[in-house]
């Protein structure tokens, strides 16, 4: 599809050496200013549906190929007994070149109106087209992108399970070079199997605990590469009825070239599924080091990410739970092992108090290390009736990396202004919207207002990296982009899903610190290596397989 062009190098070189001198990673609220104006509703009636607290998410997807980064919120669904003016639908915002959003949703043809959880963005038809898949409380629904204009391909694709989802992924985890997809199923709530949980005596009813109802399995589809998909969960061994999912991530953990599939499960252990053969995976999670606590409990596990924290060039994960709980952090050892070490990590004292949600990897300042942002929001609207002191809006929390992987707590003095509000975020994601170079931020509030996030920059510089494989997806999952960047190397990954019930920007993106230049390498999930030689700071680039750097584009710093 057609990209925007770019500006003159000389322009973007000039703005990056004026923002050198401020400190980096502060982030301003600016979401009506740009015109993102969601408002998430729950559906609720004061009966408690524990659906109603549980979502939702969002994604960023390029939709109409113009080389700016949309936004897509899942919306919720009036329960029995809700009486709403009109019906709620998912909502698409356009993206203008950076400095303001406009609803799209009707003339895109994305606007499904069930019960929305969360969203995944994959190519999976390799037209270069970033698709759109939507996991609802109730049937899922795909959308095929023909060229910007979507299609509900749903019934003829085979992906509309109808049991309570949460997240999805995209990612060729048999080899054959076709995208699959990766569901995971929460537990099996319906709203004639209501239960009352709270207090009886006092009058005072809350939202179940997932320890009252029974789990569900995930699903995992296999792209037949003819536009249908066929369930293979059985077969591939996913099929695992006792894991409570909520998140999932698509990454190379054991360092194979491979992908792996990791869940967080609320309460129960959390599954890793090592490559066992051709679509075939081994659940490996306790073996791993990855399914606990490090005192040996399951926890509440909600979203989940995957990055290199501490620059050894191997993935580390980090999970949220519930509060009393604090983050899980595990240490990527080698070969697919790990070491819970979230207190060595200095994020169990200030996540203790939290429940979270919505948590990404991403470079506030550009150093290229990999800082740590969480939202947070209880899961009881009336919490304070019964635990005094706590509440139902919490702040997000940012940590930034030292570099070996230990962290520090950001103030709102620091980080800015956005730290300091209470909020009841669900879905969360990072993306370069303004194509200006630094990683700006979506939450989504349950109930509440969506925020966007602007990183106000000011810290080192980056290059960002548009990936392509051989065959025409775009995007492909498990690509490996290995910079080394004044005498270091920084690795990251084109990874599917990650955080909760959303969808991160699929560009890659490399902080620099004060260097000028990255020598560039992909590692593409065929297997095959190529060199990009030198990519220079500002420099926006696409890259296919096979053919290297095919077009640069200048990251701009720019005033609106």
């Amino acid at each position: 599809m057609k990209r925007a062009q770019g500006w003159p190098l000389a322009w973007a070189f000039g703005a990056w050496l004026l923002a050198a001198a401020a400190p980096g990673g502060r982030f301003d609220s600016v979401g009506p200013q740009r015109g993102i104006d969601f408002l998430h509703d729950h559906g609720g009636s004061g009966q408690r549906y524990m659906v109603e607290t549980m979502g939702s998410g969002l994604g960023w997807i390029d939709y109409d190929g113009d080389g700016w980064s949309d936004l897509y919120f899942a919306q919720g669904q009036a329960t029995p007994g809700a009486l709403r003016s009109q019906p709620l639908r998912n909502r698409l915002f356009r993206n203008l070149e950076g400095r303001r959003f406009e609803d799209v949703t009707e003339a895109a043809g994305v606007g499904d109106a069930g019960y929305g959880q969360g969203v995944a963005v994959g190519d999976y038809d390799r037209d270069g087209d970033p698709d759109l898949y939507v996991v609802n409380f109730g049937a899922n629904v795909l959308y095929r992108n023909d060229g910007g204009r979507f299609t509900d391909v749903t019934a003829a694709a085979g992906v509309g399970d109808e049991r309570w989802g949460s997240s999805a992924a995209f990612g060729d985890l048999d080899g054959d070079g076709w995208p699959d997809l990766y569901v995971v199923n929460y537990v099996d709530f319906h709203y004639d199997h209501h239960l009352f949980c709270g207090h009886a005596g006092k009058g005072i009813r809350t939202y179940c605990h997932p320890d009252v109802y029974e789990a569900l399995p995930d699903v995992l589809y296999r792209n037949n590469g003819d536009g249908t998909f066929g369930d293979i969960s059985r077969a591939a061994g996913v099929d695992d009825a006792g894991g409570k999912g909520l998140g999932v991530v698509l990454s190379d953990l054991d360092g194979d070239g491979g992908l792996e599939i990791y869940v967080a499960n609320d309460s129960t252990p959390n599954l890793l599924y090592r490559r066992a053969g051709a679509g075939r995976f081994q659940e490996v999670g306790t073996v791993s080091g990855a399914a606990y606590s490090g005192d040996g409990k399951a926890q509440a596990g909600m979203g989940v990410d995957s990055g290199d924290a501490d620059g050894d060039g191997r993935f580390d994960l980090v999970v949220t739970n519930l509060d009393f709980e604090g983050l899980a952090f595990y240490r990527a050892l080698g070969e697919g092992f790990f070491d819970e070490v979230v207190r060595g990590a200095g994020l169990l004292a200030p996540s203790l108090t939290s429940v979270g949600f919505g948590v990404t990897f991403l470079d506030i300042d550009n150093d290229g290390d990999l800082d740590l942002l969480v939202g947070n929001g209880h899961i009881i609207d009336n919490v304070e009736l019964i635990r005094p002191g706590q509440t139902h809006a919490q702040k997000p929390q940012l940590y930034r990396n030292d570099g070996a992987g230990r962290f520090e707590t950001v103030s709102a003095a620091e980080g800015g202004a956005a730290l300091s509000e209470a909020l009841v975020v669900r879905g969360l994601a990072s993306c370069d919207y303004d194509n200006d170079g630094d990683l700006d931020v979506a939450l989504a509030v349950n109930g509440g207002r969506a925020r966007l996030w602007e990183n106000g920059g000011g810290g080192g510089g980056a290059v960002e990296l548009r990936l392509i494989g051989a065959s025409g997806e775009l995007s492909p999952v498990g690509a490996r982009v290995e910079a080394e960047v004044g005498g270091r190397k920084v690795v990251r990954e084109q990874r599917g899903g990650g955080s909760y019930q959303s969808a991160p920007d699929q560009r890659i993106h490399v902080g620099l610190g004060e260097e000028e230049a990255a020598r560039i390498e992909v590692r593409w999930p065929s297997g095959k290596r190529e060199g990009l030689g030198e990519v220079r700071r500002g420099e926006l680039v696409e890259v296919r397989e096979g053919k290297g750097i095919v077009r640069r584009e200048a990251l701009l710093k720019r005033e609106r």
